[in-house]
């Protein structure tokens, strides 16, 4: 039986999901939690197969979490649920290692097939988070990497070159390469156009 944990602090949206995976027997809930702190507790003695994880936390990101729940436990299968229809926080959640990306007005029929595509070692996108996507990718021309998404991320924040090499785990001359790169693939010359520009074009997560 597959073991999930649903992240949510949203008492109607975890009643409702819980009520669409118990349709399926083959599916069994093994916990729940409201925010960060509650879900790195649980992880202390549940051990799940698969996360369901909202972006909008009471004290984290869900982002944020993702990944350091995969750097602890990179076998757990984490799936984006949300309300954020906007590409840049699908694709950061995406970038972040999460297999799956639903958005919370899904149907059970979805829900169990992103489920069962999962567990697949294969990554699910709700058809509309898809369409958001694609239609965001027509729309530009600029394509960045992860780690060039990361970086931006960074910058946007503030972080020096030094402070991003640290938290990245790559020197402040690779950090240095990827902001001139930036620079070019946004047409701007300084940091302050660069973040409007990113933040304009949707690549930008607050």
């Amino acid at each position: 039986m597959t073991k999930i944990i649903i992240v949510d602090d949203h008492p109607l949206v975890i009643e409702g999901v819980k009520a669409l995976i118990e349709t399926d027997n083959s599916f069994e809930i093994i916990g729940i939690a409201l925010n960060g702190q509650q879900t790195n507790q649980l992880l202390k003695t549940e051990k799940p197969d698969i996360i369901f994880m909202d972006i909008n936390l009471p004290d984290c990101s869900g982002i944020d979490l993702c990944r350091e729940i995969l750097l602890k436990f990179p076998s757990i299968i984490i799936i984006g649920l949300s309300t954020f229809n906007t590409p840049s926080y699908i694709q950061a959640m995406l970038d972040s290692g999460a297999k799956g990306y639903l958005l919370k007005n899904t149907t059970k029929d979805e829900l169990l097939k992103a489920l069962n595509t999962v567990l697949l070692h294969k990554t699910y996108i709700s058809e509309e988070a898809k369409s958001i996507l694609n239609t965001f990718k027509t729309a530009t021309e600029i394509v960045l990497t992860r780690r060039e998404r990361e970086v931006l991320q960074l910058v946007a924040s503030g972080k020096s070159n030094t402070e991003i090499a640290k938290e990245l785990f790559i020197s402040p001359t690779t950090v240095d390469s990827h902001r001139t790169n930036l620079l070019a693939k946004f047409k701007t010359n300084n940091t302050a156009l660069l973040v409007k520009q990113a933040l304009k074009s949707g690549f930008i997560v607050y």
